[in-house]
């Protein structure tokens, strides 16, 4: 492993339960994959929210096993990682689209916290067109209340948002350079506002797990060893892509997205 995160910045992520940011790879490779997702999404539509894009592009599946990316969260998570899902965020131009105050493993269904995620971005970030913004030290406390409103301007899936609202000025917006990535505790407390600009916003998510944590909700879930050994065999094994859009592929990334939303819907432990 090449250290990719120091001592203080892993103190950092430790104590705020975030870490930003870190370059992955240049403006220019950032470019490149972004030229690559909009070739995908004129084909065969908005790839937005859909699970799993690394199992469709070879773009996505590159960016996923990107050793910079991969050392920073082997100091996370120790040498044994999986990619347990992923999905590109798009906020188009000049849209009411947001992401409510909420923690991720709230409605994940895992049963432990032993996973970090990854948000590239393929774009600029910004304030003005929507970054995500986190509450410091919030992953400390573990679970919060929250409430499904299923507001159609809201990006999650359910439209979770956590009880009570948190207020603006306590937070930390994380800006982020195309080709930099932000490093999130699963409890941390996180949104973002509307794309308020005339340019489109894309990051990739990557989420990353110790092979030990399980699904407790369904034993159908898969995820894909990207470094070290996986002693458990808590998850079925899938491969990356190989070729965009492959038949068999879009096949399996329709299953797996339709077990996701499974368990959101029907078997989180968030019923508020």
């Amino acid at each position: 492993m090449g250290q990719q995160l120091s001592h203080s910045d892993q103190e950092q992520y430790q104590r705020d339960g975030f870490f930003f940011p870190l370059r992955i790879f240049s403006s220019k490779k950032a470019e490149n994959h972004r030229k690559r997702l909009e070739k995908m999404e004129v084909q065969h539509g908005s790839m937005h929210y859909k699970v799993k894009p690394y199992l469709l592009m070879k773009s996505a599946a590159e960016i996923a096993k990107n050793p910079v990316l991969l050392d920073a969260v082997e100091c996370i998570l120790g040498p044994d990682i999986m990619l347990w899902d992923s999905a590109y965020v798009i906020k188009e131009p000049d849209n009411t689209k947001y992401v409510s105050w909420h923690q991720d493993l709230t409605y994940w269904g895992l049963d432990s916290d032993e996973l970090v995620t990854a948000w590239v971005a393929l774009s600029p970030v910004t304030t003005q067109n929507g970054c995500m913004k986190m509450l410091s030290g919030s992953h400390n406390k573990g679970k919060k209340n929250h409430r499904s409103t299923y507001n159609k301007d809201n990006i999650l899936h359910r439209g979770q948002e956590l009880i009570p609202e948190i207020e603006d000025e306590q937070t930390l917006s994380v800006e982020l350079e195309a080709g930099e990535v932000s490093l999130h505790h699963g409890w941390v407390a996180h949104a973002s506002q509307p794309n308020f600009s005339k340019e489109r916003r894309i990051g990739l998510t990557l989420q990353y797990l110790a092979p030990s944590v399980r699904q407790k909700y369904t034993d159908s879930e898969s995820a894909v060893l990207v470094r070290g050994q996986d002693r458990y065999g808590n998850f079925r094994s899938e491969p990356f892509c190989k070729e965009d859009f492959a038949p068999e592929m879009i096949s399996l990334q329709a299953e797996m997205e339709r077990l996701k939303h499974e368990v959101y819907d029907t078997k989180s432990s968030d019923k508020n």
